[in-house]
């Protein structure tokens, strides 16, 4: 099977949660599925990561720290900004074309045979699939750590089948209510699925709600909660927190002293905001819990290094002005939570600047709220459509920030919406490039922007 037909057959099986009905999230079926594979999960040990806002970036910084230990650690993220083959990398490399395409041809001639043999009912969804190509990826690479980002919820995630040597939750707010619940409690249950009995689980404090649920769970199963907050810094007027200008992409980027294993380091994180202090603060809490499971390597050095060393585009991700381009911000801000931290940080940064918002979300996000949020930043929005089923249109974005009194254009093509926002850039203006994950990664490949 060749990588396209490898692809085409992937995204034919829906795309996220576009064609997903709620029968298809079960273990016990993902468990099938791997048991035919002869447990490719059991090869790697691993850490769990769940949360609504923070995990990919959680993720990608303890993955980092634990390449600069020295350590072969596979990482597992989704969604993707422009490749497939994004989510699932070893050491910062992706998975290549050949071998994504062989190890999905495996995959899917066992889910074949399974069905066939009565011993699943329905073929594996894109996301089952995908996490299965992972774990066959690590296990026949040997990695020496996975580090695992939930999908969706926790409890009845594909990712969850894992026995976690640590578990972490980040931030959680509302999101997939059709999917997880309609409140945050509600939520924070089905992330809670991934803590286990006797386990140690990393979080920080949070919504009360959430605290409640997270805190009774970890009783309930007489696992043990490990606290990230004294990794947190404390940002007022007299705070060592600073943002300096990287002298590699003139980024901002937080940069502070922190205790750490007994030893003072220089944190420098290219990933910009107040909330991403919280997710750098639970990767440094969980390394920390990793070494004193004996795993090698991790020291207050080695955490340093991989804090700055850290990748994670399109998370407030700064291009310098360039040719005919103003200066540019890249931003995944799908849900509530994330668009009040892209706006904290735009009023820090920008303020007095004007503005020009390209913006396109899915269909089932709570859009006139992120537009409440964001939209009166702007001094102009241009709404467009990402190439994705579930796109909103840019004329249902137009209708749902009505109520925000920006002014609005709607721009289908995602190029000329993006050209049409440079046009609109006063001098010292900012365009600011935000929403789906999906739009993000659309703008990059315009802009011709690696990940």
């Amino acid at each position: 099977m060749s990588y396209e037909t490898a692809i085409a057959s992937m995204f034919g099986l829906g795309h996220e949660l576009a064609h997903t009905p709620s029968h298809k999230f079960d273990l016990a079926h993902m468990r099938v599925l791997l048991r035919a594979l002869d447990h490719p999960e059991r090869v790697f040990p691993s850490v769990l990561i769940a949360g609504t806002n923070g995990k990919g970036s959680t993720a990608a910084t303890l993955a980092s720290i634990l390449r600069a230990s020295g350590l072969k650690t596979g990482l597992y993220t989704s969604p993707h900004l422009v490749r497939i083959n994004e989510r699932i990398r070893i050491n910062g490399i992706e998975i290549s074309d050949d071998d994504f395409a062989r190890l999905h041809g495996e995959v899917d001639r066992v889910a074949e045979r399974l069905v066939g043999d009565g011993a699943l009912p329905w073929h594996p969804s894109f996301f089952e699939m995908m996490t299965a190509i992972a774990f066959l990826h690590f296990a026949r690479e040997r990695v020496e750590l996975a580090v695992l980002e939930v999908g969706m919820g926790g409890r009845l995630d594909a990712t969850n089948v894992v026995e976690p040597l640590v578990s972490v939750i980040a931030d959680i707010s509302l999101d997939h209510q059709k999917f997880l619940g309609n409140t945050v409690g509600e939520i924070a249950r089905e992330k809670a699925g991934i803590i286990r009995p006797g386990g140690i689980v990393v979080t920080l404090p949070q919504q009360p709600e959430a605290n409640d649920v997270i805190g009774n769970t970890i009783l309930d199963l007489d696992a043990v909660g490990v606290s990230a907050v004294q990794y947190v810094p404390p940002v007022s007027p007299g705070s060592t927190e600073s943002r300096v200008a990287s002298t590699e992409n003139q980024s901002c980027r937080s940069r502070y002293p922190l205790q750490v294993m007994g030893k003072q380091i220089l944190v420098e994180s290219p990933l910009v905001g107040r909330h991403q202090l919280r997710n750098v603060a639970l990767a440094i809490a969980a390394a920390e819990e990793l070494g004193k499971k004996g795993l090698r390597g991790i020291t207050a050095g080695s955490v340093e290094r991989g804090i700055r060393e850290t990748l994670w585009p399109g998370r407030f991700q700064v291009v310098p002005a360039h040719d005919r381009w103003p200066e540019i911000v890249l931003d995944v801000a799908h849900n509530p939570a994330g668009a009040w931290a892209l706006r904290s940080v735009l009023s820090e940064r920008y303020d007095g600047r004007p503005l020009i918002f390209a913006f396109g979300a899915m269909r089932d996000k709570a859009i006139s709220e992120m537009t409440e949020i964001l939209f009166p930043l702007a001094v102009r929005v241009i709404a467009t459509r990402p190439s994705n089923p579930r796109s909103a249109t840019p004329e249902e974005i137009r209708e749902a920030g009505a109520r925000t009194g920006a002014e609005i254009e709607t721009i289908t093509e995602v190029r000329q919406a993006l050209e049409r926002a440079r046009s609109a850039a006063s001098a010292g203006g900012v365009v600011v490039i935000t929403g789906s994950i999906y739009l993000v990664g659309e703008a990059m490949q315009v802009l011709g922007l690696r990940v």
